[in-house]
């Protein structure tokens, strides 16, 4: 019996299969009619902002690059690196304490997190900053015993330490959660299997479980960089020259309160984009094999803008077919 297909039955299908395939456009039409909207409502907010009088643009500038208000932005600078570092130290230490076996240890690194979590910044800083109150001598000794070294409390309190104990012990607190986020992402088998080498705790935190962690670290401590940044303004309430404090005292002198709070923010705007830029390429340096972190958040963003076109998946390699039916 034959099983010949009709000459004009195979030359419809040879020609069939060489038509190339068509290439359609995925119409995303709720996407572009949400970009068209935030544009307007973007180009609105530009126009009222830039021909507004009240604003007085002309004032802002001026103080822009004012001496006192430079003076300033260097002490929330140095505020903020300052504080960061006795954070980052703090939450290394409770993060590890918290995970001790030791009971006396964990709980106390517990009740530390617990205590500076649960009070507000505001109070902390005038906290340390009124220490004399209850304290008016600090004493380093012996419980119940002679005192070795003795010094005034408005001596050695000052209000600049008073800022730094309160902003790094609170962010301590939080760093320490982060932290241990961060070690608890790491599979124990891994320690599991250097101890099986031989490798002592501490080459193993540092060589190992540390290194993994940094991936889940990183990006929460670049938010709290950031909010550390604005964080910083809370102490103008005890008289610390930082960046809103400067433009305080300007204008309890002339009321110009709108255009120094302007020059303000654009500063904060400013200092936390240049933060956001190092925190994305920090992040790259430490995630680099890792595939969901390879494309950029400006990319992502333009993805979710523009509507992308449908793909073809690539044809099969042509060639010739062995018997079992696999591509040579």
């Amino acid at each position: 019996m034959s099983t010949a297909l009709p000459k004009d039955t195979a030359a419809r299908g040879a020609a069939r299969e060489e038509v190339p395939l068509r290439v359609v456009p995925v119409r995303r039409w709720g996407q572009w009619l949400v970009s068209v909207v935030v544009l307007l409502l973007a180009a609105m907010l530009v126009q009222s902002v830039a021909t507004n009088p009240n604003f007085e643009w002309a004032k802002v500038w001026g103080y822009f690059l004012d001496g006192r208000i430079l003076r300033g932005l260097g002490t929330t600078l140095w505020l903020t690196v300052v504080a960061m570092l006795i954070g980052v130290a703090i939450g290394v230490i409770m993060a590890v304490g918290r995970q001790s076996r030791n009971v006396v240890v964990s709980g106390a690194a517990s009740a530390y997190v617990g205590f500076f979590r649960g009070t507000p910044l505001l109070v902390q800083l005038i906290f340390w900053f009124n220490l004399a109150a209850l304290y008016p001598t600090l004493q380093f000794g012996v419980p119940f015993g002679p005192a070795f070294v003795e010094a005034d409390t408005n001596t050695l309190i000052t209000p600049m330490l008073a800022a730094i104990l309160g902003l790094g012990l609170n962010e301590g607190a939080y760093m320490s959660e982060i932290v241990r986020a961060g070690l608890l992402s790491v599979d124990p088998g891994q320690t599991d299997a250097a101890e099986a080498l031989g490798m002592r705790r501490r080459q193993i935190f540092r060589r190992i479980v540390l290194p993994q962690a940094m991936r889940v670290i990183i990006p929460p401590t670049g938010n709290e960089t950031i909010s550390m940044l604005k964080t910083t303004a809370l102490v103008s309430v005890i008289a610390i020259g930082d960046l809103l404090f400067a433009a305080q005292t300007i204008y309890s002198r002339n009321f110009e309160v709108i255009p120094l709070l302007i020059t303000v923010s654009i500063w904060y705007l400013l200092v936390t984009t240049v933060l956001s830029i190092g925190q994305y390429f920090v992040e790259r340096r430490f995630t680099r094999g890792d595939r969901r972190a390879e494309r950029s958040y400006f990319v992502e963003w333009l993805d979710g803008l523009v509507p992308r076109h449908a793909t073809v998946e690539p044809a099969p390699p042509t060639g010739p077919i062995d018997v079992e039916g696999e591509r040579r």
